[in-house]
């Protein structure tokens, strides 16, 4: 059992405070995953800049060497750090970089713990609370455009910071995932990307659901028609929340054993495993929920 948070501002631009926000809506569903939490959060982002964060010191290696480690590669593919941070588990750098993004995120993976790439994306995922989290990486005071959020409950692997969700479609920028179920032929759709030459780097099936996705897009299949290929090529219970840097989505299995909860006014558009998440974003006032049905799919845009 874990529960899946998301929401878009339709309004505002990247001003809105998609951080706050997100806090609360995991804060209400946080007794479905009280292992882990995470944030994939979204703002305008710029053409030539990518926003990169690893996992470091969560092991035995000493983190001065993995971050020198990163540095070494990121100097080899030309990328330019402009600015750099070490906030809790993570290192956080912003750089100037032009080139193949899957073939920079390939060498960082073979090397180091990606958590994120991206222009407009940034994912914070560790062990803990919505507000640990907030506590150790400041998610209070992002403003963005929309994000997704994540609470983990661990029940077919260990409890540390990279199992936990989000999870970004490696070497593909801005692209995110939160998953609430389990996928069934996960090993054969694995397999199937694998031979294409995709790279997976955990054992989360929640990370297949990001790759395919991203690979459809890739192909110019748009996002609502990828979410509706998934209904059919995805096999398990599964509720998922998907975001680009433009877009949000989810996706329904046809069983609907996952729950799914959505509101959507003329400011937003949220969703959520549990109405409580939702009404966070209203205290006090009755909201007009609704449940999407078995199969369900769908996405907006900013």
């Amino acid at each position: 059992m874990c529960g899946v948070a998301g929401i878009m501002f339709k309004n505002g631009g990247g001003s809105n405070e998609t951080g706050r926000a997100l806090i609360e809506m995991l804060d209400g569903c946080q007794h479905r995953g009280p292992d882990s939490t995470g944030f994939a959060l979204y703002d305008a982002g710029e053409d030539d800049r990518l926003h990169m964060r690893f996992f470091v010191g969560t092991g035995d290696e000493d983190p001065k060497a993995q971050i020198a480690r990163i540095k070494e590669i990121l100097a080899e593919h030309g990328v330019r750090v402009i600015k750099e941070e070490r906030q809790a588990n993570h290192f956080r750098a912003v750089a100037d970089f032009s080139g193949d993004i899957q073939k920079l995120s390939y060498a960082l993976e073979h090397a180091a713990k990606v958590v994120s790439i991206g222009r407009s994306l940034e994912i914070l995922k560790d062990v803990g609370s919505a507000h640990d989290i907030d506590k150790q990486y400041d998610v209070r005071h992002f403003k963005g455009s929309h994000g997704l959020g994540h609470v983990r409950m661990a029940t077919e692997s260990e409890v540390n910071p990279e199992a936990a969700h989000p999870f970004w479609a490696t070497g593909f920028e801005d692209l995110a995932i939160v998953h609430n179920g389990q996928i069934t032929n996960y090993f054969k759709m694995r397999r199937r990307l694998e031979r294409r030459g995709f790279e997976f780097h955990t054992d989360n099936d929640s990370e297949l659901i990001a790759v395919y996705l991203a690979d459809k897009l890739q192909q110019d299949v748009s996002l609502k028609e990828a979410l509706r290929m998934s209904v059919d090529d995805l096999d398990g219970t599964f509720s998922f929340l998907v975001s680009t840097k433009d877009e949000i989505g989810y996706a329904k299995d046809r069983l609907a054993a996952k729950p799914m909860i959505m509101y959507e006014d003329d400011d937003i558009i949220a969703l959520a495993s549990e109405e409580v998440s939702l009404n966070r974003l209203f205290p006090g006032k009755a909201l007009n929920t609704s449940e999407p049905p078995p199969g369900a799919y769908d996405t907006w845009s900013r």
